[in-house]
C-alpha cells in the first residue's frame, strides 16, 4: 500500500493526475470539487472519494472508513 500526495494547483491539474496515478487508485479530493459542473460530475462518477476540509472530525470519519473498506477487501 501507499499514498501518493498531489497538490495541484487548478481543476485541470487533475485530468493530468488521473493519468499518472497507478490502476486501483482512488483518489481524494476535497468536497467543493464535486459542485465545479462537468469536473465534479466526472470526479463523482470515476468514484472519487471527497471530503469536507472545513469539518475536521467528518474528514477523519470519511478517510478512516475508507481505510477500514480497504482492509476488509483485501486491496491497496
Amino acid at each position: 500500500p501507499y499514498v501518493i500526495v498531489c497538490n495541484h494547483q487548478a481543476s485541470l491539474d487533475l485530468m493530468g493526475m488521473v493519468e499518472v496515478i497507478p490502476d486501483r487508485c482512488v483518489p481524494i479530493a476535497k468536497k467543493e470539487l464535486m459542485y465545479l459542473g462537468t469536473v465534479g460530475w466526472s470526479c463523482w462518477l470515476s468514484g472519487m472519494i471527497f471530503i469536507d476540509r472545513h469539518k475536521r472530525e467528518d474528514a477523519i470519519h470519511v478517510i478512516s472508513q475508507t481505510a477500514r473498506t480497504m482492509q476488509r477487501e483485501n486491496v491497496r
